[in-house]
């Protein structure tokens, strides 16, 4: 409505000043001016153009005035039509972004569809991850509530261990001394054997008479477990007491033992001293250095000492043979039977036992005896000698002659020491 407004004002105003121009024109041409030294005629047609210039410019200022549209259109059309241009490149731009935002946008929406399958597929995960876990947590207490006793009894185990091994060195220290102070008086020993064997070989054609002591025959044995060095020496004195009352009986037979007859080097016996006191379970025998006589006033002796243990077995073979069948004599059967005893004694010493013979039951000896000797002829028979107990160093060896195959010879009932 405003745009008709002004029209109608333009037009008025136009009329206006035309109508005024016109008589103005008239006046200055009726009036005959001259302006600027020009003349009357032309200088009405200067008033008229003068006029209409004003007419225009009063016109256009009105517009101007009036309409921001105009002076807008009129003065920034230029760098509206640029910025119309540049904006619509940059719609055309944003356009294209907007296309590839929205390419971008689809995009990210399916990704992000696929990471929340991912989250959930995670969460899933991860709640099947707490539950093992939680499973987990409870077999680990539980592991830990059983692992407690267990560590616990490995301290103890460790610490045993370590004492034990600690008692095992201290122990392998004594042993290795023991051995070592064993090697040295066995080296002794031998020497003095040697020398006393010496001695006898040169003595022997001068002496007459009955040996009731031979070179290395046991007149005493004892077994002993010291554990203080105090205890020592009463053990030695009373072995050495008992191997002079046996040396008295089988060189003075039916006399008093008035008197020391036994002759052991005062060295020896401190040496044998200082070995019984460092503990551990021993044997000692007192041995006749040579051969002796009957009636002589001296016995030369010496300590012998072995580490106790077990020699034998209850069940264990000794020994073995076999009698052929054309052995049918009472005699022949007899010495294939002390064959047998000889072999186990002889095996028995080999293993350490220090005893002076075997022991059997002689009834049963004579029953196997008479049993061989009536076989039928041609018959060989398997004979075997069985220890029937356990045998430490110093035990004596009960043996038991079995007829592998065939009836037994029986228990050893109340046997009797015998030597093969």
């Amino acid at each position: 409505m405003s745009g008709w407004l002004l029209i109608l004002a333009l037009l008025v105003l136009g009329g206006v000043l035309a109508t005024l121009g016109d008589r103005l024109g008239s006046r200055v041409g009726k009036a005959r001016l001259s302006l600027f030294n020009l003349r009357p005629r032309k200088t009405a047609v200067l008033i008229t153009v003068l006029t209409g210039s004003l007419i225009s410019a009063v016109s256009l200022g009105l517009m101007l005035a009036v309409s921001e549209r105009l002076r807008v259109g009129l003065f920034e059309l230029d760098s509206l039509e640029q910025k119309l241009r540049d904006s619509r490149s940059a719609l055309d731009r944003s356009a294209e972004a907007l296309k590839s935002s929205k390419a971008a946008l689809e995009r990210s929406t399916t990704a992000q569809r696929q990471a929340q399958r991912g989250v959930v597929r995670a969460e899933q995960g991860r709640q099947q991850a707490r539950q093992q876990l939680a499973s987990v947590e409870v077999q680990a207490q539980r592991l830990r509530s059983e692992l407690k006793p267990l560590q616990d009894q490995r301290k103890q185990l460790i610490s045993e261990r370590d004492r034990l091994n600690r008692d095992i060195a201290s122990r392998d220290q004594d042993i290795r001394r023991n051995e070592a102070e064993l090697s040295r008086v066995r080296q002794q020993i031998s020497a003095g054997e040697a020398e006393l064997k010496s001695l006898e070989e040169n003595l022997i054609a001068f002496r007459r008479g009955d040996v009731v002591i031979s070179s290395g025959q046991t007149l005493a044995t004892v077994k002993v477990a010291i554990q203080r060095r105090a205890e020592a020496k009463p053990v030695i004195e009373e072995l050495l007491r008992q191997a002079n009352l046996a040396a008295f009986d089988r060189v003075l037979p039916g006399t008093a033992p008035d008197r020391q007859m036994l002759l052991v080097p005062r060295g020896d016996i401190e040496r044998l001293e200082g070995l019984i006191s460092q503990g551990g379970a021993w044997v000692v025998s007192i041995r006749s250095a040579a051969n002796v006589l009957r009636g002589e006033r001296q016995v030369l002796a010496f300590p012998d000492l072995r580490p106790n243990r077990q020699v034998m077995r209850a069940g264990e073979v000794m020994a073995t043979t076999n009698l052929e069948g054309e052995e049918l004599s009472p005699n022949q059967v007899r010495n294939r039977l002390n064959l047998l005893l000889a072999a186990s004694f002889a095996k028995a010493q080999r293993q350490g036992s220090v005893v002076d013979g075997v022991q059997f039951d002689v009834n049963l000896f004579n029953q196997l005896g008479r049993e061989l000797s009536e076989r039928t002829a041609g018959q060989s028979v398997k004979l075997e000698a069985v220890a029937l107990r356990n045998a430490d160093t110093a035990d004596p060896i009960f043996l038991e002659l079995r007829r592998v195959g065939g009836e037994s010879s029986g228990d050893a009932v109340q046997p009797q020491p015998r030597r093969p």
